[in-house]
This record gives C-alpha cells, structure tokens and sequence, in this order.
C-alpha cells in the first residue's frame, strides 16, 4: 500500500500552520513550526508569489496532507463527492472526516490519524463487531467503531485516551470511554469539521 514515510513536520511548515500530524509533540514548543515558521528548503524564506492556481493547489495539498491521503486516492474521493447531492466540496470533507482513522482521532482513541491508520492496519480495531484493516473505509451514521479487547492495553491507546479525558467528542460521535467505543450518530456538518481548508478552491481546481 502507497504512503507518505517522509518526515510529516516539513509538512506543516510547507504550509506555513500546524496540521497536528504528530499528535502531542504539536502542542509543544518542540514542533518545528514554533521554530522554523517557514517553508523547508534553501528558498524557504523568500517571497512567494500567490497567483489563483497556487492559492487552490495549496488548499489541496493542506486537505491531503491533514488526512494523510495520497494524489490518486484524494482524486478519487472527490470523483465520488461529485455524484453526491449537495455541494461537491462539503461532500469530500466530510467523506474524509468519516474515514475510519480519521473517526478514531476525533473520538481520541487515536492521538493523531496517522496512529489511527497504524491501529487499522495492524488489526486492533473492529467495526460493527469485525475487525477492520482498511483505513480508508467511509464510516456511515449508525455504525460502530472500538478498540478491539486485546489491544486495549497498547500505550498508545492508553495515551491517547487519557488525553481525551474531559474534552468530549464533536457532535456527530458518540464516545464510551469505558467500553473503548464510539458511534457515528450523523453525517458531519460543514461547522463541524474544523479544519482550516477552504473546499471551494479545490472543487476549482479540480474542475479546470
């Protein structure tokens, strides 16, 4: 399976803000970002010049890079939301955000989406009562998700749950902290998905 190996923390500083792909080190001031709040490489510090096709290829690649999907899958993905009903660039984000790694991050079973991948693809988590190995499964209203018993004890599970501890879960989940479990009671809202991506421009881009 194609994926990302590179250092995740160039990433962000590409796109000049945090993407919280690192989980807890990205609320430290060890995160690169805090200290390097520039693009990598030798022209890193230069002056950029915006133009319309940049602004929405960078749109894009921060919508990639915070799900941690790759060009073809992300191509896709939106190829899907195209047929749905309703606005094109809601549905993509929000088929992104009920992805299985994704939903484990937001019910903070998982400390960050890359984690989550890991715990899917290693066969800890089950849904609907089966184990599930696809990261990329699109999670719908009604079904269920947990931490399968034997891999409860895994310290990153531990770690991400005692994070998780007093700060709840968006509306759309349903967290049981006690049972390792959680629910997708809705599909997302667009105020609901909090990340810093502004979808039209990619719907633009994707539709030259």
């Amino acid at each position: 399976m194609a994926r990302y190996t590179e250092g995740v923390c160039r990433l962000c500083r590409r796109e000049r803000m945090k993407l919280f792909l690192k989980g807890p080190k990205c609320d430290t001031m060890k995160c690169p970002i805090e200290r390097k709040p520039y693009p990598p490489g030798e022209h890193g510090r230069g002056r950029i010049r915006e133009s319309e096709y940049m602004l929405q290829l960078r749109e894009k690649q921060k919508a990639r890079r915070i799900y941690g999907v790759l060009e073809r899958q992300f191509r896709g993905m939106f190829a899907k939301a195209e047929q749905q009903k309703g606005v094109t660039g809601v549905a993509l984000l929000q088929m992104l955000e009920c992805r299985v790694d994704s939903v484990l991050y937001r019910l903070g079973l998982a400390p960050s989406r890359s984690a989550g991948r890991q715990l899917v693809r290693h066969r800890h988590v089950e849904v609907n009562g089966k184990v599930m190995s696809i990261p990329s499964y699109v999670m719908k209203p009604g079904e269920t998700i947990a931490i399968r018993e034997k891999s409860r004890n895994l310290p990153i599970v531990l770690a991400a749950l005692e994070k998780q501890k007093g700060r709840g879960s968006p509306d759309w989940l349903e967290l049981d902290l006690d049972a390792y479990r959680g629910r997708v009671l809705q599909t997302p809202s667009r105020e609901s998905i909090q990340i810093p991506v502004n979808e039209q421009l990619i719907v633009e881009l994707y539709s030259k």
